[in-house]
């Protein structure tokens, strides 16, 4: 009896030692924080090179690069020619007027494109009408091809959440300000719908440019895109396999989408970066823009003046995002008396 009871005993004692083991799972390895605070971290750094203070403590320089004679017209000549920016090949339209240099030299403007496609974009296209009414009337044009597009080198990626078009705009400054017979205290930015975004914060970023001409310009504190949106049928957006969109995801999985009391959006917006800054900002629209809100350059007026800076608004009842048709040169004629001043 005493060996049946010892036998039935091994067996229980079996039974629960198997269970247990088959009820187990294989431990997991500890997790590493390090790791993930490391990454989080490389994610934040990441997007340093989009905020202002980041952007006034690095260096911006460049020359222009051999010029081929494109066409010769009875006031000026314009060239194709390059410069480069990140290391990158950069290309643009450059017009010179002829005839003698004023004694201090031309008056300039670096002249930026508002949304092409990027495929579909050619130098030598758009924009001609702005180009020749300024370059006759003894105004230095540089209409630069942004990164990526045309023949440009690099990846476009973008105005809002990327600083890759103000450091082209930047350098393509800085080699203008070196061209012989430019004055280099005359040198203005142009930008059109989303370069309005590119050259005020070029301004924000230099702080001492002479003038900034913002064509139906858009996205300055960014909480304004939010409020107004953008309402472009010909904006095609990229693959979401592309580096640029991978990196804008990243972005707001780390810092969210704007939010103005956040401290890394706070840095983004250029609104917050006046105090310094002499630039004269010249703002035109048109009231029946259906692409980007008359609004926004309404906001921006109204926010600038209230922080002291210089800055006109000039609307007009018709031209759409162009400012086109029967308002056309009135328009650019603001532009060219402002140069001239």
């Amino acid at each position: 009896m005493n060996k049946i009871l010892w036998i039935s005993v091994l067996i229980l004692l079996f039974l629960i030692t198997s269970l247990r083991f088959f009820d187990s799972k294989p431990a997991l390895p500890p997790v590493n924080t390090n790791i993930i605070e490391s990454k989080q971290a490389a994610a934040r750094y990441a997007f340093d090179d989009l905020t202002i203070p980041f952007l006034r403590n690095r260096t911006y320089s460049s020359n222009i690069g051999p010029m081929v004679e494109y066409k010769n017209y009875s006031a000026y000549n314009s060239f194709l020619t390059s410069y480069y920016s990140d290391g990158l090949k950069i290309n643009g339209l450059l017009t010179i007027p002829k005839g003698n240099a004023p004694e201090q030299g031309w008056p300039a403007v670096v002249f930026v494109h508002g949304y092409i496609p990027p495929t579909l974009y050619k130098t030598t296209e758009k924009y001609i009408e702005y180009i020749d009414y300024l370059a006759k009337n003894g105004v230095v044009v540089f209409k630069i091809d942004l990164r990526g597009h045309g023949n440009s080198e690099g990846e476009p990626s973008g105005a809002y959440y990327s600083s890759d078009y103000v450091i082209d705009t930047l350098n393509a400054y800085e080699g203008i300000k070196n061209m012989a017979g430019v004055n280099p205290n005359n040198i203005s930015i142009w930008g059109h719908s989303m370069a309005g975004n590119v050259a005020f914060r070029s301004a924000v970023i230099q702080k001492n440019i002479p003038k900034i001409f913002l064509w139906a310009g858009a996205v300055y504190t960014y909480a304004d895109f939010a409020k107004y949106g953008i309402s472009d049928n010909s904006y095609r957006p990229p693959d979401l396999s592309v580096d640029r969109q991978k990196r804008r995801k990243l972005l707001f999985d780390t810092y969210g989408t704007f939010n103005e009391n956040n401290e890394f959006w706070k840095k983004v917006a250029g609104t917050n970066y006046l105090d310094e800054v002499s630039s004269k900002f010249i703002i035109l629209h048109a009231v029946d823009d259906q692409v980007v809100n008359i609004g926004y350059s309404r906001d921006l007026d109204t926010e600038l003046k209230k922080q002291g800076k210089n800055s006109v608004l000039f609307e007009y009842k018709s031209g759409g995002h162009n400012i086109s048709g029967n308002s056309f040169v009135p328009a650019i004629n603001v532009v060219l008396q402002e140069i001239k001043k």
